[in-house]
């Protein structure tokens, strides 16, 4: 979507009336199948005949995410401490000079979140005039043009994460979110994280037809694991009642982790929206889900009576074959 976006907007700079032969020229084009190709032939003045390709992500959660602006944006560390800000559903303002930045990088830490889903006001370009929003005092993420800066200090905004996008930094913190997640786990994923270029490039002749070899499958994947350390075992606690109904066991599921810290990082992120939604809707499924996150659970309780080892080894292990060289270098 992001790719006929720029060429709309490549062909309506230089005259309005070219949009709309490109957008026929498409939509006379089959839709792909995911994971699939297809090419749109278009004219343009001063370049001639062109062929565009269009891939179909193997994955549409990642249909219409860039995690690769988010990395040109942000340093692993900083987009780790929005993370586990975002987790604790916390109040997060993203600057940025440009309208698509402020988009791109919106959605892509949105994503980061999956299998949760963000249950509060999500607005990732804030128009100057509703600036009065980030005075609300519930979790939201939004995103404001560098030319509304001034206003926003002027507000009197509640604690709240704010990020320029443009200089890498900070503008406000609560100074904690180096702590908010397990140590272990967020040592894993910076590791994983800064060495994401080896790992594509590892597997990037691999014959595989999945978006595993892309750096927007890695980052998935990467934090995906996160999440099957963390809430893997959920669903060893959803038993029924008397009456059919499928009950989540909250108290057994929380003690049953080994790990103090990952304990800890529980007992805050159970009381979020965000897992009370992921938990009813796995309480309401009538047939168990079956998305990738599910797969990934799958397998790592298949692993669990081998998994003693706990950190950063075990992590980057899990992750799959992609990973294994990692471990043998640790």
């Amino acid at each position: 979507m992001d790719q006929i976006l720029d060429e709309v907007e490549r062909r309506r700079g230089i005259s309005a009336a070219l949009v709309y032969p490109f957008m026929r020229s498409l939509m006379e084009s089959p839709f792909p199948a995911p994971g699939k190709t297809i090419k749109v032939k278009t004219f343009l003045p001063g370049a001639g005949n062109e062929v565009i390709e269009l891939r179909r992500p193997m994955d549409s959660r990642l249909e219409h995410v860039d995690f690769e602006c988010l990395f040109k944006c942000l340093s692993v560390r900083q987009i780790i401490r929005i993370f586990a800000s975002l987790l604790l559903e916390r109040r997060v303002i993203f600057i940025a000079d440009k309208l698509n930045t402020l988009s791109s990088c919106s959605h892509a830490v949105v994503a980061l979140l999956y299998p949760f889903s963000w249950q509060h006001t999500f607005i990732p370009v804030l128009p100057s005039s509703m600036i009065d929003i980030v005075c609300c005092p519930t979790p939201f993420l939004v995103g404001l043009l560098s030319s509304s800066l001034p206003k926003l200090k002027e507000l009197p905004v509640e604690e709240a994460l704010m990020v320029n996008l443009g200089s890498n930094r900070f503008i406000r913190q609560m100074d904690d979110e180096d702590t908010l997640l397990p140590r272990k786990l967020q040592a894993a994923l910076e590791q994983a994280l800064e060495r994401k270029s080896e790992l594509i490039n590892q597997d990037s002749d691999s014959d595989s037809d999945d978006e595993c070899n892309t750096l927007n499958g890695l980052v998935s994947e990467v934090f995906i694991r996160f999440f099957v350390e963390t809430v893997g075992h959920y669903s060893l606690f959803l038993t029924q009642n008397e009456k059919g109904e499928r009950v989540f066991q909250r108290d057994a599921f929380r003690k049953s982790v080994a790990s103090k810290n990952i304990r800890r990082f529980l007992e805050v992120f159970m009381e979020s929206q965000m897992f009370a939604g992921f938990i009813q809707d796995r309480e309401l499924r009538k047939c168990r889900a079956k998305g990738l996150f599910e797969q990934r659970v799958e397998q790592y309780l298949e692993e669990l009576p081998d998994t003693e080892q706990s950190g950063v080894n075990k992590f980057l292990r899990g992750l799959g074959n992609k990973m294994k060289f990692l471990h043998k270098k640790n």
